[in-house]
């Protein structure tokens, strides 16, 4: 856990910090979008996950008092809490490093989509599928994992998982509220594998609600697959996207040593060593045209709408025709048809990033990792 002189936790700005200095050597720009206000539909789902905290806290400090090391490190990841002084924090530090901010009206995901959609980033990048069913077109998972954990990065065309699941876009979607969502409780023993052949032979919730075994599977009294339905195809976000300023600027050196050395008890000379990398990063972007960095792609006809969630994650692999790039490898080649890379657009917990990639230099993917401090320790 780190801290500073005071106690507060810094843990989320070393992390930050790193990453996206990583990033941007790898010839990235990245843009954050921060969540705004939540949908009401998702609060119920919130005041649950609290509880659940909740209850992982009290199993940490019986597990603390067994010294069972896997129960303390499973638990401790349960009670991690991003507050919201630490999404104030790090928009303050990417600010000052001129990296660009975007506050997103609600979901950052649905915001992100909406980016891609619009040709402005490449990819959406994330730990949460909620991207591909807020209609990101093309979507990357793993890309930020620890690089010990050697985990291949995933790329998933919206296209290509429709054709191998045989679906309509809505279909999809209905596939991923019987999943389980944010916005919605499952209904008990329908999980991924179940949820897709309801779906096949039904094609819609409405009529595997008329027509499942209510015995077998009871129904939740509030299940609000409608209104789920509508966040995931009609989101709130901000249409206006040249509103945006996503370019980088220069970072502000004096206002990065106040922040992080002065009030926050960072190193001067790695921060100064930093700032250089940041810099140097900044001057090798605009040596390989920068301006190519914010043209669009070409538009991409595939399907707007899509998710996948956590349940989709069981699926068999054979299901999705998505590439593959090891982290070991470092290097993700540029995709066919595109002579030069638009934005890829990465999530984190609470906060999402896009990033351009640079025409003369290939993705680079390696250990980029986040520490988030938790009520009992970091993950």
């Amino acid at each position: 856990m780190l801290t500073n002189e005071a106690g507060e936790v810094t843990s989320h700005l070393q992390g930050m910090f790193t990453r996206t200095i990583r990033l941007l050597e790898a010839g990235m720009e990245p843009i954050y979008v921060f969540d705004g206000h939540p949908p009401d539909l998702k609060k119920k789902v919130l005041v649950k996950r609290y509880s659940k905290r909740a209850n992982a806290t009290e199993d940490l400090h019986q597990a603390i008092e067994t010294g069972n090391k896997d129960d303390i490190e499973k638990f401790s990841k349960r009670t991690v809490k991003v507050t919201k002084q630490h999404n104030e924090d790090c928009k303050r530090l990417l600010r000052l490093m001129g990296v660009p901010v975007i506050e997103a009206p609600s979901e950052a995901e649905a915001q992100c989509a909406a980016l891609c959609k619009s040709g402005k980033v490449y990819a959406v990048a994330s730990e949460d599928m909620d991207s591909l069913t807020f209609g990101a077109p093309r979507f990357l998972r793993h890309l930020m994992g620890p690089g010990s954990r050697k985990v291949p990065v995933l790329e998933f065309e919206v296209g290509k998982v429709l054709e191998e699941l045989n679906l309509t876009m809505d279909q999809f979607i209905d596939l991923c509220i019987l999943s389980g969502c944010d916005y919605c409780e499952s209904i008990r023993g329908i999980g991924g594998q179940t949820a897709l052949k309801l779906i096949r032979q039904q094609g819609s919730i409405e009529h595997i609600l008329q027509n499942i075994n209510k015995e077998r599977y009871p129904i939740p009294d509030d299940l609000p697959y409608e209104e789920a339905r509508y966040l995931f195809k009609e989101p709130l976000v901000c249409t206006n996207i040249e509103q945006f300023e996503m370019k980088r600027s220069a970072p502000d050196d004096e206002g990065l040593i106040t922040f992080l050395v002065t009030e926050n008890g960072f190193n001067s000379d790695r921060v100064t060593k930093a700032i250089e990398k940041i810099k140097a990063a900044k001057n090798k972007s605009s040596q390989g045209q920068l301006e190519s960095f914010s043209k669009s792609v070409a538009n991409i006809s595939i399907p707007i709408k899509t998710k996948a969630t956590k349940s989709m994650l069981q699926f068999p692999k054979s299901m999705f025709n998505s590439k593959i790039f090891s982290p070991q490898d470092s290097i993700c080649s540029r995709p066919k048809g595109f002579s030069s890379m638009a934005p890829l657009c990465l999530h984190f917990k609470h906060s999402m990033f896009l990033l351009y990639v640079c025409q003369q230099n290939p993705l680079i993917i390696g250990s980029l990792p986040l520490r988030v401090q938790g009520e009992n320790g970091c993950v």
